[in-house]
């Protein structure tokens, strides 16, 4: 939002320098980003009036003008501007005058020859002097601008504009009004807005005007203008305003609309009355209906859709943008103006839905002030007859939801200003405070019953009005005390219990934890988990952001493609998310620990081999997690899935459901994303890690244990999960371990084949085993394992 300082002095004038009223605006919450001059620090301009203009007598587009400047010498100026006329008033850079150059020089104007013609100055356009980007020729003055007066006085150049950055929830900031009253609630100073009469009907004249979807747009006011000049030129007083603000100068009736929307914050339309065919209904799009806007777009509309309509389809998209075909234009005589009120729900993400952005929109969007409309309609009457003519209609005020007019009441104790804030302020002070506020305020026992201005959307709690209390009050002038506190006993969720346990293995195994978007990159999900219904976002922030991920392994892959490409090649990152899905037409949430790996196993050291990291490494990161969870036994199945490696990948599952998934990457997908080493990846579903593992205590058995080694020839396709799973099932509890040492396949074993070596290690709690009491341990798990795999012993 841009603030020029002469214009915010008109309405609100503190006697503090800009720095100081910057700073009282920035700690109240309106932060001040930059402030700029309006124009190039030029001199030795002035104004000028053109007396006579004759041909040059060796350059066709060149003309010799005799120009007066407020003294009695008379000067020739050879200029070229194509606008230049007998009688103009426009600038002159006098001998010795200073103009900016593009290049960030300056010229010094000096007597010269032009084709031989003697030039004792310049004529000036706006880009000349540094005012604007391009110019079509000379800055045409007003008539009654005094000859001879220095032009940075005359248009107040030594100007300033402030950039203020205004949080969403302070729409009311985004006008002149809205920051003078802001200046004028901190510093005290009066606010003296501009006279604003009512504009008494000269005709009769309506326009029929329909309210078809209330709750979108609880307000709508009109009225009609005849017989107005749209050639009219723009005043300068006014264009030079608009450029201050940043907005170009298109022609009188669209102007004017302008302003009124900077000046008050309230957006306007002009229609041309004799393109409107039957009444003006507001109601909502339906599906495909078209509209071609003013930009000369063709949008094809949603049904949820604000839309301002007459008997032959869309004119406008509420809030937004009009429609080219009742636009206004230099031939228009008669008007229809608008001034409503939208609700914000209504506006909000509709422009960005069609890839647009417009002033409008976004005031619409935070908020304008349902008591705002007439005002405004009045304020564009005024100034459509002052520069345009014509003659105007009563106003047509439709209020479809009286609610809309309706203040909210809102309740405000002293003791909470106490205790929230830590300070004490007087009765009487705040209920002054919350007046300048706008606010209408009754006192109770208690504290006070406020009213809440139509245009504060932010206030509806007594919390927000304890902000504002601190906000005006000065947040710096709030001493910085610790409270006193009474001490509390707070003990840890059982679910943050959990979580940490499953960090810390991860942590000490080199991983970070990361936070990735939730909105990921369509092409890239698809690749990663085929086949889910995805939840598509309304309004992207982006192309690449346009689906919520069902995995988080789609930002952590942008994580480690982004580590990656600046030269960080060992990466060991994991994040706890949710994961988003449609599961039968219904949202399901899923909340999931994932993780990923690539580089080597260790940080580079002399103390061991580079190793790249692999399949086992991130498998045995897993388990890691996995035995921080009781009460259940996982397997690790060789499944396809379509986003992993077909040769290292597996699903990881209990006897009951699937818990998630572990392998190295596809190669297909690390070409896609332009990864140049194998990634390996792991993502488990936390809806069955419930129960975290509670440590206890064995007894270490003082009598000897007893190792026995067996070497078993098998089918090559049996898993060691296998073995575990029988091992457990028939073994007494005597087998207090056991472990694959080796496995072999070659010469000597059958193809197909592999030879197993796996020890057992035998323990009693009680006493020393016999010899006989081990065999027989041994033959049972050696029975079991032939009757179930086929092993021998080999």
């Amino acid at each position: 939002m841009k603030v020029s300082e002469s214009w915010l002095r008109e309405w609100c004038n503190p006697s503090l320098a800009l720095d100081a009223l910057g700073h009282q605006l920035t700690m109240a919450g309106c932060e001040v980003e930059g402030v700029e001059p309006v124009a190039t620090a030029f001199s030795g301009i002035v104004v000028a009036e053109v007396l006579t203009v004759t041909k040059h007598p060796d350059a066709d587009k060149l003309n010799v003008c005799t120009v007066s400047y407020g003294t009695d010498e008379v000067l020739q100026i050879v200029c070229g501007a194509p606008n230049v006329r007998a009688g103009m008033k426009a600038p002159l850079a006098l001998i010795g005058a200073k103009l900016p150059m593009p290049d960030g020089s300056t010229l010094t104007i000096k007597k010269g020859k032009l084709r031989g013609v003697e030039s004792q100055g310049m004529l000036c356009s706006a880009a000349e002097m540094g005012m604007s980007d391009k110019s079509d020729g000379l800055l045409d003055l007003p008539a009654d601008a005094p000859v001879g007066t220095p032009l940075r006085e005359y248009l107040k150049l030594d100007d300033q504009v402030l950039e203020l950055n205004i949080t969403p929830n302070r729409g009311d900031c985004l006008s002149i009004a809205g920051v003078a009253r802001e200046a004028s609630l901190l510093t005290s100073a009066p606010l003296v807005p501009p006279a604003i009469p009512t504009i008494a009907a000269s005709t009769q004249d309506t326009f029929k005007v329909t309210i078809a979807a209330t709750e979108a747009c609880p307000r709508y006011a009109g009225r009609v203008v005849r017989g107005v000049n749209a050639k009219a030129s723009t005043p300068l007083w006014m264009k030079e305003k608009l450029r201050r603000q940043g907005l170009r100068s298109i022609a009188p009736l669209v102007d004017i609309t302008n302003y009124v929307l900077i000046e008050l914050g309230q957006p306007m339309h002009a229609f041309d009355l004799n393109q409107l065919q039957g009444e003006i209904t507001v109601r909502l799009a339906h599906n495909g209906e078209q509209i071609t806007l003013l930009d000369g777009q063709s949008i094809e509309l949603k049904d949820n859709t604000l839309l301002i309509t007459d008997q032959a389809g869309a004119v406008a998209i509420a809030g937004i943008m009009g429609g080219q075909r009742t636009a206004v234009s230099l031939e228009t005589t008669d008007l229809f103006l608008e001034s409503a009120h939208f609700a914000p729900s209504a506006i909000a993400g509709r422009a960005r839905q069609y890839g647009l952005q417009t002033d409008a929109s976004y005031r619409y969007e935070r908020g304008v002030a349902a008591d705002l409309c007439v005002q405004a309609l009045e304020r564009a009457t005024q100034l459509v007859l002052e520069i345009c003519g014509g003659q105007a209609g009563p106003i047509v005020d439709n209020v479809a939801e009286a609610s809309a007019l309706t203040k909210r009441s809102v309740t405000l104790r002293a003791a909470r200003i106490k205790r929230v804030l830590g300070i004490t302020l007087e009765h009487a002070e705040v209920k002054a405070l919350l007046e300048r506020l706008g606010c209408e305020v009754t006192d109770t026992a208690e504290g006070w019953q406020v009213l809440v201005p139509l245009a504060r959307f932010d206030i509806t709690i007594e919390e927000d009005l304890l902000e504002e209390v601190a906000r005006v009050y000065g947040y710096d002038a709030i001493p910085a005390v610790m409270r006193p506190l009474t001490p509390m006993l707070h003990l840890p969720s059982q679910e943050s219990v959990r979580l940490e346990q499953l960090r810390a293995p991860l942590i000490a195994r080199g991983y970070q934890e990361a936070v990735t978007f939730s909105f990921v990159d369509e092409a890239i999900e698809e690749q990663l988990s085929p086949g889910i219904d995805r939840i598509r976002l309304l309004n992207p922030l982006s192309a690449e952001l346009g689906l919520m991920r069902s995995t988080l392994w789609s930002g952590l892959l942008r994580a480690v493609s982004y580590n990656l490409n600046r030269q960080q090649t060992r990466v060991r990152l994991f994040e706890v998310g949710a994961a988003f899905s449609l599961e039968e037409g219904q949202l399901q949430q899923r909340r999931k620990i994932a993780g990923v790996v690539t580089g080597f196993n260790e940080p580079e050291q002399w103390a061991a081999p580079k190793r790249k990291v692999d399949f086992f490494d991130i498998k045995g990161d897993v388990e890691a997690i996995l035995a921080a969870v009781s009460g259940e036994t996982f397997y690790f199945i060789p499944v396809v899935h379509a986003a992993l490696h077909p040769g290292q990948c597996a699903q990881i599952a209990t006897k009951e459901q699937v818990v998630g998934w572990v392998g190295a990457l596809h190669p297909q997908l690390e070409s896609t994303l332009g990864l140049d080493q194998s990634v390996f990846l792991f993502e488990l579903d936390l809806a069955y890690l419930q129960k975290a593992r509670v440590p206890h205590y064995t007894a270490v058995s003082k009598f000897p244990a007893l190792r026995r080694d067996l070497s078993l020839v098998m089918d090559s396709h049996v898993l060691a999960q296998s073995l575990e799973r029988i091992i457990a099932n028939v073994a007494p509890p005597q087998v207090v371990s056991w472990t694959i040492f080796d496995i072999y396949t070659g010469q000597g074993v059958e193809l197909g084949k592999k030879s197993v070596a796996l020890n057992l290690i035998i323990q009693d709690a009680s006493r020393t085993l016999e010899d006989s009491e081990v065999n027989t341990i041994v033959a049972t798990v050696v029975a079991a394992l032939e009757a179930e795999t086929g092993a021998t012993l080999r």
